[in-house]
């Protein structure tokens, strides 16, 4: 099980959101690369970004930060956020991201998203945001009324390498993740789900990493890590024991 530490950008910085809210964002870290390096000094094996002005606009927005991170560290990147048409997936994956997330474009242009995992075996995850068990797209700004399983029912055969899915309530707030939801949401269809979303501590992921049997291959964390909540060291041998 991997434990990937997220970097969340928004206006060229890394900030935290609370519930999706980008009326409410702490700042970090000025430097995503300073950020990044950090991380894979501590041994992450992944580090999970997020363009959050990108995924309100509907194109990539911070494209510089983004770069910076992939200069400074040769960890593989796992990137979300405007990324809507195979022009803006082929330009990140030729750039060196490992992973593209394809979020909103999964709920309004499924054909996409079977395009793309054809297109590029391996380096397509479909992100998967719910509130009340319900998908939400635009940055979460949208809630509509399809349910998580259906959505990830659609794409069982297209090649997707992971789902991640992010229970919006909980994120940014530290209340745990939703470890039940993720979980039956793993049994349900045959791709890895990474959880996002609440965790806040190594008794979390100890949560996580007991419903490994099924089918969850990962755990997101940021604001823990940057409240110094969660050792990065501790949290990488945890989820890889």
């Amino acid at each position: 099980m991997i434990f990937f530490p997220a970097i969340d950008l928004k206006d060229g910085r890394c900030v935290r959101l609370i519930k999706g809210d980008m009326n409410q964002a702490t700042v970090f870290n000025d430097s995503p690369a300073n950020q990044a390096a950090q991380f894979a000094a501590a041994g992450c094996q992944w580090i999970h970004v997020v363009d959050l002005n990108g995924a309100f606009a509907g194109v990539p927005v911070n494209g510089t930060a983004v770069k910076s991170i992939l200069s400074a560290v040769k960890v593989p990147i796992q990137l979300g956020g405007g990324i809507r048409d195979m022009d803006t997936a082929e330009a990140w994956l030729s750039a060196g991201v490992a992973r593209i997330i394809l979020g909103t474009a999964a709920v309004k242009r499924p054909d996409f998203v079977r395009e793309a995992c054809k297109a590029f075996p391996g380096k397509v995850a479909v992100g998967i945001d719910a509130r009340g068990g319900k998908v939400a797209t635009e940055g979460w700004a949208e809630a509509g009324e399809l349910l998580v399983e259906d959505l990830a029912q659609r794409f069982v055969d297209a090649g997707v390498a992971a789902i991640i899915h992010t229970d919006i309530d909980r994120d940014g707030i530290l209340a745990g993740p939703n470890v039940a939801a993720s979980a039956a949401l793993a049994r349900a269809v045959p791709i890895p789900v990474i959880v996002s979303g609440g965790v806040s501590s190594l008794d979390d992921l100890k949560a996580v990493k007991a419903e490994a049997a099924s089918g969850i291959a990962g755990v997101i964390s940021g604001r823990a890590i940057y409240d110094g909540r969660i050792d990065l060291a501790a949290a990488v041998s945890l989820l890889a024991a």
